[in-house]
């Protein structure tokens, strides 16, 4: 079965860390495009960066470089975002998302949503100030 569970949401406070996870199984996750996406309250869902774990090469969301940062660990086909200095404007709910094609190998297309087929159920991240 395709399947991505994320883990790692938590409340925290600005300033703070927190690393999400991306668990995989039924494919190999290092031979697709991953992404993560998120949906701040009462906006529509974004995308926060992706990765295609061949090549490592990523991209993010340009208010997002320097403060976030995907890794992929093939052995446990997982994927990360690793996330500093959060803001109360980071709060949301942060969705891992998969493909078979292309889509994450282009700056013009990693961030569509209807580029990715697979998805998770989402895990809640909320920043206090």
């Amino acid at each position: 079965q395709v399947q991505l569970v994320e883990s790692g949401g938590d409340s925290v406070q600005a300033g703070g860390s927190l690393r999400l996870s991306c668990a995989a199984s039924g494919f190999i996750s290092s031979t697709y495009c991953m992404a993560w996406f998120r949906r701040a309250p009462g906006k529509e869902r974004e995308g926060v960066g992706s990765m295609y774990g061949r090549t490592g090469g990523a991209f993010y969301a340009d208010s997002l470089k320097g403060r976030f940062a995907i890794s992929q660990d093939n052995a446990k086909n997982t994927l990360y975002l690793q996330m500093n200095s959060l803001k109360p404007e980071d709060t949301g709910v942060y969705y891992c998302a998969a493909t078979p094609s292309a889509a994450c190998l282009f700056r013009e297309s990693w961030s569509r949503e209807a580029g990715y087929n697979i998805w998770g159920q989402g895990t809640q991240v909320t920043v206090s100030s």
